[in-house]
Parts: C-alpha cells; structure tokens; sequence
C-alpha cells in the first residue's frame, strides 16, 4: 500500500524547527561552528606529543585516555569512522597511548586490542605515519622508516616532487618531518610496546622496473646520505625549512587550521632549539588548547575547525528556508564573512603568481590557503544579500576563476596540483598527497558562476565539460570532500542545472536513475564510507539525513517531485527530533578517501533545512 504523503503544513513545521535550532546555535558575532568529529588518532598524538615535549600532565592524561576508552569497540578495535571495521594503525596509536596512561596492558580491553593488531600483523604493517611517533621513543628504527631529506625545499618548483607537488595539507606536514626525520630524535615513552611487534621482516622489494621499486631503492640510497650528508648543504635546507614553517604560522597559532602540520612543525621547532616558551611555540600550543572539547570527564581534540565554511551552509540554509536577506541574523552572518576575506597570498601563488588574492578559507585563521570550495558557497550565500557591486565578491570570483586548472577543473586549494610522482613514494602509505580538481568543487564553482551570470563564458563552459567527462558509468559522481557519490552527484545535478542544462538532458537522466536505485527502504539515502576503497558499498548505507537531503537537492534540481523525493522527504521528517536537528552518528565528511574521515556535526542541520525549504519553495 503507498505510504500517505506528508502535507506542507508538516513541512512547514519541520522546516521551523530546523530554522529555530540552527538560529540556536548561532554565536553572537554572526558565525556558526559545530564540532568536527574525527577519530582517536588526534587525542593519542596530542598525548604522545606532550610526552615528547615533557608536558604531559595528569588531569590532561586521565580525560584523553577516557575518550579513547569510550571510543573501543567491542572487538577491542578502535575504526576511522562510526560503523566502520577496526584499524591496525589507530588501535596502535590509542593502545600506545592508554599504556602511557597507564593502563595495564593485562587488562582485558587492552589484551582485545593486542590481539587484534598481532593478528592484523603488528607495528610493522601499521602506515609510516604510526611508526614515525614510536620512533620518537625509540620503539621503532628510523633506519626502517622512508627518509625524506630536508634538500627537498631547494628544488625548484619545476622539478619533479618540488614541495609544491604535494596538496597543501601534505607539504605542511612534510616540511616540518624532514626536519624531525634527519635528526632522529629518541625521548623516552615510560613504558614499552614491543609486545605489538610480530618479529616479521620487511617485505621484500617490488620489481626495480616499477615505479615502487624505483623509489624503494632510491629510499636505501637516501638512507646513506642521511647518515653522510653534505653538512652545509644539510644545514642550509634546515635552515630554509625552518623559515618556511615560520613565515606560514597562522594568527591563532597554527598551520594550516589542521593537526598535522601544526604538531610536526611544534616538534621541528622545539629540536632546532625552540624552548617551549617561545613566543613562537607557546602560541602553537595554546593555539591548539582552542581545538580541544572537554566535558563530561573526558578531553578531545578537533583535527580542524570549519567554522567559515558551517557559516556559508547556515546562511544558505536560512536563505532557502524563507528568512529575508535583511533579517539580522543574516545580516550578522554576512557581515562577519566579509571581515574573513583573505585579501593576503598565499601558496596558491607559486602557480598563479599573477592573481590577485580574494575569496575565503575553511577557519577562523587559515589566511595562507584559502580554498576555492568556501569561496564558491560564500559568494552564492552573500550574493543573496549583497549588492551586485560588493567589492569582496567581484574580488572572490576573479580569484576563483584565475584558481581553474589546466583541465577545467577545479580543485580545493591549489591549481594543477596534479603531479601523481609524489604518490608513489614510500613514504606516502597514508592519506591523499595531491589536490587535483573534483567534480564537487567544480561543481560548486560551477553553479556560483552559473547565478554570477557567467555560464556562457569560457571558464564556466569548461567547467561544465569536466563535469560532464567526469560522469561515472553508472551516473553518479564521485564525492573528493563528502561522502561519497551521493554527496559529488547532490552537488554537480544543482550545478549543471543552475548552469542551463534542460532536466532531460543525458547526463541529468542517469544521475536521477542513479538515486532512484539507491534510494533505501525507508525512503532515505546512505552511503558507507567504505566505498571509498570496496565498490560494493557506493550508495549503500544507513540513511543519514545530509545524505538524503543531497539526493534530495539533486532530484529537486532536476525537476523530480514524484514519489522517490517525496519518500525522501517523509524521511526527513519522521526522523527529525523534537529539537529540530537530526541524529547522525555516522560519518559523511571526508578528509582524506580511503583514510581519514569527518563527522561535521552541523550537517545534519543545514542539509536538511536546504532540502525542505527548496521542497516548500517549489
């Protein structure tokens, strides 16, 4: 029997809800930010990074080590994501850092998590990145980790694996390391986790004719010339790194807004001698107290703040929910975005050196990368509000336009950030080090210029043709920063809408079949964040409310009220709570396929309100 549909008058309540929680939530300079939820490897680094520097403190101790206990599972497996399986290197790190806790390692959540990583295959199948900090307390080898030397920062930006081969992200991080890699250092950890290991050997070369021979081989070469290295040369190349990490250290004290490179850049500067209360480091470390979340007896670390970025969503939200462009929360909203304008250059300019600086970043304080995606919904959210002649949005979309790869895409941070030689070295066992363009930013892009009025011009054009290229088989698009193919098709079916394509044209045809084939039983959408890595799981997944109002935003676009979005919508709102927000446990951000993943807490809010009031709005 066909399920009744839900009036608009329900609708209309469950968008009021929504509207008055997220107003809720706003913070009395105009900005929203909810928490951006990760996994325990940021609380078992910032503990084994306070053993290093000799400031770890007990009260500090006790709450990280509860977090992470409250984050087992029952197998004695700690995942990446919520749901998902248990990973070696994260179960090392948390079971390394509730033993410097001191917790006793015969006791049974301890033992679970042992067993696990000896079956998995010990401290010597975990990523280079878990072996670089046990490393650090002399509980792995440095000569059986891949060197990268600090001469990396001479070569010239032509060259091949140029520090400006890798993403922003990876170069920050990887500056710093070269510096802690050649100088191996060994601090005491206070207790041992040699019991991880398993006594296997290195796994034997790969052939000398592949690339990972190649760089395998050239590893072992690398290796000798750490252990003799030409002194001045080495010293001159610290010394250059060194004033790279210093002239990106951000206002609020960091790198980048994200932990990687703000913990290795603290750890390089305090072994070339930085006491601890320098100015330059008692920063950082504040800084990165302004990342933490206590509560409740227990203390967690955010990997990065979006603060800029939930602000952009919010406002859209809002706008698409009814509220006038003059109301003052709004009001208070876009006033504050257009005080976080970047107006300074950034790293984006080594490939763009002629552009002018616009457009915005992720946080608080990231002015040294602003990226193209915040600035594509920034200015769809202000032109709502603004006058046609804003100063800040001309500027933004001009930089946006100059930030188009060589291919017609765009990419987040960097323009033809598309060198994969950078991939295949040793050392790069983790996480995505390049930033090439992705059909959700260039969707994004797109469908800014679309309501800029630029469609018909070249950049736009080219835009469109990318997307159009980049169409997977089986309709969908693949999702770079959400999760995963329906996050990337909720974002490029608006876009090409936007940007004049007619609803029955192909590509729109089989993005709208791909949904209605994933559409779930209860009449959400969920996509697991193993489909990153297994193609069984794309489109299937619990449903999580942003993942529904994805689909729901594309099925909107392309001109579909029938029965599939209204299933979706009687979705959202049998499962709204009486608060107006959703629950959503499950993970839709990405940071890095494959490794590392998001729970922004405020996707459940803003996509949803998005998709009902564009659903009443029609």
């Amino acid at each position: 029997m066909k399920a009744p549909s839900v009036s608009d008058d329900v609708i209309a309540l469950a968008r009021q809800k929504a509207i008055d929680h997220l107003v809720s939530l706003q913070d009395s300079d105009g900005w929203w930010k909810g928490e951006l939820e990760t996994n325990v490897t940021m609380d078992a680094e910032d503990l084994l990074m306070r053993q290093f520097l000799g400031i770890r403190e007990p009260v500090g101790t006790a709450e990280t080590a509860a977090w992470i206990r409250s984050q087992q599972r029952e197998d004695g497996t700690w995942a990446t994501f919520y749901g998902g399986p248990g990973e070696l290197s994260t179960t090392v790190e948390a079971y390394t850092a509730l033993k410097v806790a001191g917790d006793s390692p015969d006791a049974d959540h301890m033992v679970r998590a042992r067993q696990f990583i000896l079956d998995n295959g010990g401290i010597e199948k975990t990523r280079v990145f878990t072996r670089i900090w046990l490393a650090l307390f002399g509980e792995w080898s440095w000569d059986r980790l891949p060197v990268l030397p600090p001469e990396m920062i001479l070569l010239p930006k032509w060259f091949p694996l140029n520090i400006y081969d890798w993403g922003c992200w990876a170069r920050q991080t990887v500056v710093p390391l070269t510096i802690v890699g050649s100088m191996r250092p060994q601090r005491p950890l206070g207790v041992s986790v040699s019991e991880l290991k398993t006594g296997r050997p290195d796994e034997p070369f790969e052939p000398a004719l592949s690339w990972a021979g190649f760089f395998q081989r050239l590893d072992k070469v690398l290796h000798l010339h750490a252990r003799l290295p030409i002194k001045p040369l080495r010293e001159y190349s610290i010394r250059k790194a060194m004033k790279w990490i210093l002239e990106r250290q951000e206002a609020d004290g960091g790198w980048g807004g994200i932990q990687p490179p703000w913990v290795y850049s603290i750890l390089a500067l305090h072994l070339r001698g930085y006491p601890l209360d320098h100015p330059v480091l008692r920063k950082a470390l504040a800084g990165l107290e302004s990342f933490t979340i206590k509560e409740d007896g227990i203390r967690r670390l955010e990997a990065c703040q979006s603060p800029v970025w939930d602000t952009a969503l919010a406002v859209t939200a809002l706008l698409d929910a009814g509220m006038p462009p003059d109301d003052p929360v709004l009001k208070g909203a876009g006033n504050w975005l257009l005080d976080e304008e970047v107006t300074v250059r950034g790293d984006w300019a080594v490939r763009r050196p002629s552009l002018p600086p616009g457009g915005w970043a992720f946080e608080f304080e990231n002015d040294n990368y602003p990226d193209v995606d915040d600035t594509a919904e920034i200015v769809l959210a202000l032109r709502r509000m603004l006058p046609a002649d804003e100063p800040a949005v001309r500027r933004a979309v001009e930089w946006t336009i100059g930030m188009q790869s060589r291919d017609g895409g765009w990419a987040a941070f960097d323009a033809d950030n598309t060198r994969r030689l950078a991939e295949k070295l040793p050392f790069c066992d983790f996480g995505a080090v390049i930033d090439p363009p992705s059909a959700d930013v260039t969707a994004h892009v797109v469908e800014m210029l679309a309501h800029e009025g630029l469609s018909a011009l070249q950049p736009a054009r080219r835009g469109i043709k990318w997307l159009l290229d980049n169409q997977e088989a089986d309709g969908s698009w693949f999702g770079r920063w959400g999760a995963n193919h329906i996050y990337g098709t909720g974002a490029v079916v608006p876009a090409l809408i936007a940007a004049g394509l007619p609803t029955v044209h192909p590509a729109i045809r089989r993005s709208v079949k791909w949904l209605e084939r994933h559409q779930n039983a209860d009449g959400g959408w969920g996509e697991d964040l193993r489909s990153y890595r297994d193609k069984s799981w794309v489109g299937r997944g619990d449903s999580t409310a942003s993942q529904t109002a994805w689909a729901l935003l594309a099925l909107l676009a392309a001109g579909e009220r029938g029965a599939v979005t209204e299933r979706g919508i009687r979705w959202l709102v049998a499962t709204q709570r009486d608060d107006g927000t959703w629950d959503e446990p499950q993970f839709t951000g990405t940071g890095f396929p494959g490794d590392f993943y998001i729970n922004y807490h405020l996707y459940r809010l803003v996509f949803p309100l998005t998709a009902l009031g564009r659903y009443l709005d029609g």
